[in-house]
């Protein structure tokens, strides 16, 4: 079997699901890993059997690895991405892409440059019920999307932010719920509804007075199609209730997904986490199926550590995707349209009018 080189930059807590897949992968080569911290390095890479370094383009260049996946701290995607990519090596970054958009422009600049192929982390796309609503509007049952709202009311404490340093900054994080939790909601709002024309919103800290960055976001999208959007994100709801993802169609029909409940998943801090299913489903002649679907995928997550898996699973698709020498499923481009969308929300608070699309960096 062809296999790649595989390599991990960011040693940190969600780095652990992405070593799990790279080791367990039979297309993969585990090789390498890169953290700041030599201690930190070494006791990861000793947990995986990889070698360890604390120089990304020392790995680089002595592993040799064919893919790097980017584990870091959001602002700081950006060096090693652009690192690898000049050299060729292809980037799995994990969500967001970058925190801003000039991050973002550069790292695909430097894909374009060395011939690398760049994919961001999106594994909530991999879930069923999240699956079912693409096809839906693939085989045109909802006729034309023209309503998408995305929602999360979720909890997170004082004790959550200070678990890492760089929590809570813009330096460090580079932003709040819109940045950190956010993402992989507007990731399946944009891939169901498309391209934006324009959004107007506002972000405000409502009740976490220890943090610089916005717990909570409001948006209004008009898409490109013709159609609305509603975005209304925060992290101030105390139990964390869901966080939802809902397609409306010009024929009437709807379609939803609740994508996270209450005990949202939280990487190296909980292990709790409620299966997602699609709680609205109103096109004709497929309501009924609903709460087989429902007992299906509480099943599919009752034999699977989901983090772990699906994360595995867009992994080998990117791993399949470069051995096959075609585009990945999620590519560099839509991990760049979340960011867009995001930093079109601060933007639309900063200047207190709608935003146009598309955007440049600033």
């Amino acid at each position: 079997m062809a296999k790649l080189r595989t390599a991990l930059v960011g040693c940190g807590k969600v780095g652990h699901l992405h070593a799990v897949a790279l080791q367990s992968l039979p297309e993969s080569e585990f090789v390498a890993v890169c953290a700041r911290t030599p201690a930190k390095a070494e006791a990861f890479a000793a947990k995986y059997g990889v070698a360890a370094y604390t120089d990304v383009e020392k790995m680089l260049d002595q592993a040799k690895p064919d893919l790097v996946c980017i584990c870091t701290p959001h602002p700081e995607h950006a060096a090693p991405t652009i690192a690898a990519a000049r050299r060729g090596v292809h980037v799995l970054v994990e969500k967001p892409l970058a925190s801003s958009l000039a991050d973002c422009d550069a790292m695909l600049a430097a894909a374009k440059a060395g011939g690398a192929v760049i994919s961001t982390v999106c594994q909530r796309r991999y879930y069923p019920p999240c699956l079912r609503i693409r096809k839906a509007i693939e085989a045109g049952s909802l006729a034309k999307p023209v309503l998408g709202v995305a929602t999360v009311f979720g909890w997170r404490d004082e004790a959550y932010y200070k678990s890492d340093p760089w929590r809570g900054s813009w330096k460090g994080e580079g932003g709040g719920v819109l940045v950190n939790q956010a993402p992989h909601q507007l990731d399946l709002l944009l891939w169901y509804m498309g391209e934006i024309e324009e959004v107007f919103g506002y972000w405000g800290n409502v009740n976490h007075p220890y943090i610089e960055v916005e717990d909570t976001a409001v948006a209004v999208v008009r898409f490109k199609n013709g159609g609305f959007g509603n975005i209304l994100v925060s992290n101030s709801q105390n139990p964390a209730i869901n966080a939802r993802v809902s397609v409306h169609g010009s024929n009437g029909a709807s379609a939803s997904v609740q994508t996270d409940g209450g005990a949202m998943f939280i990487a190296g801090m909980t292990t709790a986490v409620e299966p997602p299913f699609n709680d609205v489903w109103t096109i004709p002649g497929q309501a009924q199926h609903l709460p087989e679907w429902k007992a299906e995928d509480a099943r599919l997550f009752a034999t699977v550590n989901p983090m772990e898996y699906f994360h595995r699973l867009q992994i080998q698709e990117f791993i399949h995707a470069l051995l096959e020498r075609r585009p990945p499923a999620i590519s560099g481009e839509d991990g760049r349209r979340t960011v867009e969308l995001f930093t079109a929300i601060y933007r639309a608070t900063r200047d207190r009018q709608p935003v146009r699309f598309p955007l440049k960096a600033e």
